[in-house]
């Protein structure tokens, strides 16, 4: 069967290889791909930055956004031939730390987690793959192949999450306003949850054109570009999905007070901007304020990302995938182009 594959820390040696069928000791599920997201950690991948192979092997299958179907399961499984499926990418540590002792992966403490497609495990950029049950979450017909969007939305599903545990220190706390920094896959499903909790949106980018201020408008959200001079009234939550430390800067001083401000966007190191830690702290303490960084997802997330995505409006969605490539001419896939924000390897 076909598969993306890469050496790890080697830039330009992607390439779609015949490879043998997946083992039985990936797990008793059998899975047919449908399509698999591109994102800007595979770009980091394929680029040699990012990126650990399995043990005792020089190559790694990419691919960790994926929807599937499932070809076979055993009858105790919970899925059966058909089913629509999206796979979990992260793997507890072998001697579980606390957290992920309790399913909670995505907080593990001592690193020695395990990720399909990028750290130490093949991941689903192959034509079939096979899967534990426990690491599948099934999917509505009505999302189809929308649901390559799953992984993505279980990252803001955990932001939301965490968001709301914070919030709940008060009583009275209730997010009116919110602010997302960066329009991209995961700026804006965090918009679209944002939406669905019935709060005032905001979202700024650097981009004034293509498809980003439309599907910002069409979520009853405003659109701005620049800098966060023109924003008014200061946000209750703001998510940051940049990692621009100039943009870094200044988010972490303009929430409102008891403000709430979550990283998701990780900052290249090296890249420097002027911040008075001074007037950072003053404001955080005076203010009750908390900024927080999250990444990955556990099981309940993507739960909570197909139960969001359900309620959406599918053709919104449908807008979000802005190119979908097949696999066979995935190099295509690597190219950026000035309007995409998804971009998908159909197999």
């Amino acid at each position: 069967m076909r598969a993306l594959r890469v050496i790890p820390g080697q830039a330009d040696s992607a390439v779609l290889d015949q490879i043998d069928e997946p083992p039985d000791s990936d797990g008793s599920v059998l899975v047919s791909t449908v399509a698999v997201g591109i994102c800007g950690t595979d770009f980091e991948i394929v680029e040699g930055l990012y990126g650990w192979a399995p043990a005792g092997r020089d190559k790694l299958v990419i691919g960790h956004e994926a929807v599937g179907r499932v070809v076979d399961a055993p009858a105790n499984s919970g899925f059966t031939a058909g089913d629509i499926v999206v796979p979990i990418v992260r793997r507890p540590d072998p001697e579980p730390c606390r957290f992920c002792a309790a399913g909670e992966w995505d907080m593990c403490v001592n690193g020695r987690y395990t990720e399909r497609g990028i750290k130490e495990l093949d991941g689903y950029a192959s034509e079939r793959f096979r899967i534990g049950p426990e690491f599948l979450v099934p999917v509505p017909a009505q999302l189809d192949r929308l649901a390559v969007l799953v992984e993505p939305t279980s990252v803001v599903a955990k932001a939301w999450d965490h968001i709301d545990r914070i919030g709940g220190r008060s009583r009275a706390w209730a997010p009116s306003r919110v602010l997302i920094t960066g329009a991209g896959p995961i700026g804006l499903l965090a918009a679209l949850l944002a939406s669905q909790r019935g709060a005032e949106v905001h979202v700024l980018d650097r981009v004034s054109s293509g498809p980003k201020p439309e599907l910002v408008k069409d979520l009853g959200g405003t659109y701005h570009c620049g800098d966060l001079s023109a924003l008014g009234e200061p946000p209750d939550v703001i998510i940051e999905c940049t990692g621009a430390p100039s943009v870094l800067a200044d988010v972490v001083r303009c929430t409102g007070p008891s403000g709430i401000v979550c990283l998701t966007g990780v900052s290249v190191s090296g890249k420097r901007a002027p911040v008075d830690v001074g007037e950072v702290n003053r404001r955080m303490v005076l203010q009750n304020d908390v900024v927080f960084g999250t990444v990955n997802a556990n099981r309940r997330h993507y739960a909570a990302a197909v139960e969001a995505l359900s309620r959406a409006d599918t053709n919104w969605l449908a807008r979000l995938v802005t190119r979908r490539v097949p696999v066979a001419q995935w190099r295509d896939a690597f190219i950026r182009h000035p309007d995409d924000v998804k971009t998908v390897l159909e197999f």
